[in-house]
């Protein structure tokens, strides 16, 4: 059962392909040494046009990513490993029976922005045209769903009008909801670099927390969470009153205006309520305002603050009505820019990715539907949209969707109301999940697990947040089992009776077809659809092996940069809307007893659930714990020092993670990061405490607005565990893993940390130095109160474990160096202290690239009196590379200085 390819790659040379983690799309040169170790070396691509050379942290690091560690490498049925005939006809049995017994509507796909879109394409064909039913979505609900549908309403597709090129060309950039120095590092290097040639340039960043971001802004709004769709409206009103708005691309190209105009201004009384209400100083509103109105290249670029939101599609909106009304879209330097979260969330959508979706941008209108069928060949056509995420996990739990096929994703992590999921999950007769993990918290409720391949050994293409379509290359062969999931879903498709229409050898084959339906019929009787691709419906293999990135849409071989500069929309008469968007407040507010706001988001040096950068030991160090950033001033209301454990809760969930104090958090809201789940953590996870009301539009969960409660996590002890060997542990309230270079680190609270068995087991394999503190009253091996042991093994350090009533202050860095270097028993001594000698004492990493620390950045600025942080650079080659650092060597010098 080989994949049959016509163009088989040659793995021992140097491969041009496309970066794994954000929507930027980064192109990545790899060369690999040894396909059979998994050995590559990873470098940006220069000629490519998403980042000219460029990786963030987490890019840089892909190499460390692509062993067979935690790889799922065979079929599993019920735990146990079958082969993939097997697999694949019980996997077909249970879709069958299910559709036979309770009608198409009991199933449903489940996708990701991670597959690529010849997987998507068809995944959305067998369930669309064959299954013939819509129930097909996507985490691609919870990133973009609201810019889709706010393009779509306004523009009559989902258009994204600009380029990256125009954030470097603007001379007003609006950052919305969108830490771009952690979340689309490289994007925001190239915004950097522009600034610092051109300081005129002005940065407007529009969030509720001083992100890093804010480290090149000329203005930070931190805005009330939920009122963006206010203070946009207020902006539509001011571009009315100061006579900036242009009346003849208004007349001439758009619909609505003085509706949406007269929505807007009445949403508010004056400016000064306008910017009491979104929690702003009225005079930094108006600079705003003034800003906008009197620059002409200006670009506004939003990302998850915007979209995870039960008004985001209101808020796209708002966004887009300011340029339609200001004629300032598909402009060089100028228009409204969505940063897709996802590396294919684009891809997905084009295929129809979205259960409100058909392939090709195509929708559920009689003529749409009829135009697939027939390109398909198939009478069997989903004929209305089926159940978008939040409400397809409902029907799990209700009884009405009976299969789930789960594909390159985690929604028991990732989904809102985690605990809900799980509950539908277990309740669900079949649970499919395709995975390359073997491990996740989604496989461990699953029935039947298929290896799916991973990004290193995939091969296809994604589309990044410009409409740019590049090719994804395979890095290694398949490695045991593992299937590409096109290939899994197309030997279902057979034994499920469509052979001729799922008759694909190689991905290029898919690409073609692909390619073709979205030509197809386009344009008749002037109605165009804006995704079109079908010059490359007759490629050759040789062609698709070597295609070089290019734009959507092509028209006579030429790719459009750039849309709707001149109008020619794809709504029915060409004109765009404007969309009136009446603000209200948030559905879910805090009250009583839930007196906080909870806001998720993302780390610097993490991407999703870590099930990728979390075999990298350098990404775990910078944030190497889930936790509670809250403002002091908050922090001091309930108790709670900085470093503590906290119990955070919801009316969903509880959770409990590390409290940091900071003051780049509102008052009255605190924030929590994404990646953490129970592979990792045993408590830090954050989706079961996230409420699962839903954009009215979009369908999009707002992730961004929870009332929580917060209160002290009271224990009887703290202990670190450095170890050579993973491990686990089960008696233990508090537990978090961290990778290290030689090892793991195991960060614990909770009562029985004096009977851990793993320790024990430590006594009788290796030989032990142990330090107890002589005021300790000890009645254990093990104490709380200043107890430390260290493991030795012919010279190596095996284990060291560290405990005491708080969290241990030693030099975890030095101690995680600890485990490469061997030790005299004296030497050992010296351990124990967990200071290190000085000049090894590196401190927290703050650069992930080259692995610097705060404390050789600190000790670097005070000997050679630095101010700038070029020279920083220049020195230690801390932020040179991704420059994701940058902000925090800034302020390291701002604190010193």
């Amino acid at each position: 059962m080989a994949v049959c390819a016509s163009v088989k790659p040659d793995f021992s040379k140097t491969i041009n392909t496309t970066c794994a983690y954000c929507g930027v799309g980064c192109g990545i040169t790899a060369s690999v040494s040894d396909p059979d170790l998994h050995l590559v070396e990873i470098k940006g691509r220069e000629d490519h046009p998403a980042n000219y050379g460029r990786l963030c942290s987490k890019g840089s690091a892909l190499g460390e990513t692509v062993s067979l560690e935690g790889r799922l490498l065979h079929p599993k049925i019920h735990g146990k490993t079958v082969v993939w005939p097997e697999a694949l006809d019980e996997v077909t049995r249970r879709l069958q029976e299910t559709i036979q017994k309770y009608g198409p509507d009991a199933v449903a796909f489940y996708g990701s922005g991670q597959l690529l879109t010849e997987d998507y394409y068809v995944a959305n064909k067998l369930m669309k045209g064959f299954i013939g039913s819509a129930n097909m979505d996507t985490n691609s609900r919870l990133c973009m769903a609201s810019t889709v549908a706010g393009q779509k309403r306004a523009f009559g597709s989902d258009t994204v009008p600009n380029t990256y090129q125009d954030l470097e060309m603007a001379n007003l950039l609006i950052l919305v909801g969108s830490n771009t120095a952690w979340c689309h590092p490289v994007l925001f290097q190239r915004i950097r670099a522009m600034k610092e040639q051109r300081p005129e340039m002005k940065v407007v960043v529009i969030d509720p927390r001083k992100t890093d971001t804010c480290d090149i802004a000329d203005l930070h709004l931190p805005i009330r969470p939920g009122t963006d769709a206010l203070l946009f409206n207020g902006l539509l009103s001011w571009l009315a009153e100061q006579g900036t708005i242009d009346l003849p691309y208004i007349e001439k190209h758009t619909n609505d205006f003085g509706q949406s105009l007269e929505v807007a201004r009445a949403s508010f009384r004056d400016y000064s309520q306008l910017s009491e209400l979104c929690g702003l100083d009225q005079e930094t509103v108006l600079q705003f305002f003034h800003w906008f109105s009197t620059t002409e290249k200006t670009v506004t670029a939003w990302s998850q603050g915007v979209n995870q939101s039960s008004s985001g599609t209101d808020k796209v909106n708002g966004i887009i009505n300011c340029h339609l009304a200001t004629g300032r879209i598909g402009l060089p330097g100028s228009g409204p820019l969505s940063l897709t979260g996802q590396p294919n969330a684009m891809g997905g959508r084009e295929v129809g990715g979205l259960a409100n979706q058909l392939a090709a941008h195509m929708d559920f209108l009689p003529e749409d539907i009829d135009r697939v069928g027939r390109f398909w060949g198939t009478t069997n056509m989903a004929r209305s949209p089926g159940k978008t995420a939040v409400d397809l996990f409902r029907a799990i739990d209700r009884g009405a969707i009976r299969f789930l096929w789960v594909m390159g994703t985690n929604p028991v992590v990732s989904m809102p109301d985690g605990n809900s999921i799980i509950k539908a999950l277990k309740k669900c007769p079949t649970v499919v999940v395709s995975d390359c993990i073997e491990k996740t918290d989604t496989t461990a409720l699953a029935d039947i697990v298929l290896p799916a391949a991973p990004w290193s050994e995939k091969d296809g293409t994604v589309t990044n947040s410009e409409r740019r379509i590049s090719r994804q290359r395979a890095l290694f062969p398949l490695a045991g089992g593992s299937k590409p999931d096109w290939w899994i879903l197309t030997q279902v498709a057979k034994r499920l009776g469509y052979s001729d229409a799922f008759d694909f050898a190689s991905s290029a084959d898919i690409f073609r077809e692909h390619a073709a339906l979205s030509g197809f019929e386009n344009n008749t009787a002037g109605k165009i659809r804006d995704f079109n691709i079908g010059t490359k419906a007759s490629i050759s293999d040789n062609e698709y092996e070597s295609m070089d990135p290019f734009q959507w849409p092509v028209i006579e071989d030429k790719s459009q940069q750039r849309l709707f500069s001149a109008g020619g929309f794809y709504t029915d008469d060409r004109r765009a809307k404007f969309v009136p968007t009446h603000w209200q407040k948030a559905a879910n507010s805090i009250n009583a007893e839930y007196p906080l706001l909870l806001n998720t988001g993302r780390v610097r040096d993490h991407w999703h659930t870590m099930t990728r950068t979390g075999l990298s030991p350098r990404l775990n160090q910078h944030t190497d714990e889930p936790f509670l950033a809250i403002h002091p001033e908050d922090a001091g209301s309930v108790q709670l020092q900085d470093q503590m454990l906290c119990k955070v809760s919801s009316e969903f969930g509880d959770a409990i993670v590390r409290v940091k104090h900071s003051e780049a958090q509102r008052v009255g809201e605190v924030f929590m990061p994404m990646h953490w789940t129970r592979q990792n953590s045993q408590s830090g996870f954050c989706g079961v405490l996230v409420n699962p009301v839903v954009d009215p539009v979009s369908k999009q969960p707002d992730l961004k607005h929870t009332p929580v409660k917060l209160e002290p996590f009271y224990h009887t002890g703290n202990g670190v565990l450095f170890s050579r060997e993973q491990l686990s542990f089960t008696d233990v309230e508090y537990v978090t893993e961290v990778r290290s270079e030689h090892g793991f680190r195991y960060e614990l609270a909770g009562s029985g940390l004096d009977k851990l068995s793993v320790l024990s087991d430590f006594n009788k394999r290796f030989e032990k130095i142990e330090y107890v503190d002589a005021q300790s009253d000890f009645q254990s091996d093990f104490q709380f109160d200043g107890c430390r042991v260290l493991w030795l093994d012919q010279y190596q350090v095996q284990a060291i474990w560290m405990s005491g009533e708080g969290r241990s202050a030693c030099d975890r860095q030095w101690l995680q160096s600890c485990f490469g270097k061997s030790v005299t028993a004296l030497e050992a001594w010296y351990f124990l202290s967990g200071t290190p000698p000085k000049g090894e004492d590196a401190g927290r990493q703050v650069c992930a690239c080259f692995g610097v620390g705060e404390n050789t950045i600190c000790r670097t600025i005070r000997e050679n009196s630095i101010s700038d942080v070029s020279v920083i650079g220049e020195i230690l080659k801390a932020g040179t590379n991704c420059g994701s650092c940058i902000p925090e060597i800034r302020q390291l010098l701002l604190n010193i200085n």
